[in-house]
């Protein structure tokens, strides 16, 4: 099924995918410009901490998701009594395959949807665990980023 959001400015239509339904955290692939990297970030992310601890996310690479914004994917998340299961959601984009630490971003679908911080794939297991389990907010990730949107931990 595909959801199709309207354009007004321009009157152009923009066909986007709906989400698949999934048991695990949402990780979606919006960047198609180099397979060894995503090969190479999921490896990153499948790695366990020193204590076991690991991110359990679906991967979906699916080219109709090519280029998909923060905005279109708050779009496809149900909204009001129709509400996902999934509160938050990864995507791998352009900034995540361009940089050295392969920063993920994370988007908010509830609280405060749209509002995204990054990650890097060592620290994912700590955003994916305790916020899938409400064991802490979006918020306390999100403000303990770096100055430039990165999670990199707490101190």
């Amino acid at each position: 099924m595909w959801i199709v959001e309207r354009k007004t400015s321009s009157s152009t239509e923009v066909r986007v995918k709906e989400l698949p339904t999934i048991e695990n955290t949402l990780l979606l692939r919006t960047d198609f410009s180099d397979d060894s990297k995503w090969e190479s970030l999921r490896e990153a992310i499948e790695q366990p901490n020193e204590d076991g601890f690991k991110a359990y996310v679906e991967y979906i690479s699916d080219p109709a998701y090519d280029g998909l914004t923060v905005e279109q994917l708050v779009a496809l998340e149900p909204k009001g009594d129709q509400c996902g299961k999934h509160t938050f959601a990864f995507i791998a984009d352009r900034t995540t395959f361009s940089s050295l630490e392969r920063p993920v971003l994370v988007v908010d679908l509830h609280d405060e949807p749209g509002r995204t911080f990054r990650v890097i794939p060592a620290e994912m297991w700590g955003v994916e665990n305790n916020l899938s389990i409400a064991n802490m907010d979006y918020s306390e990730f999100a403000d303990n980023a770096d100055p430039d949107g990165t999670f990199r931990g707490f101190p």
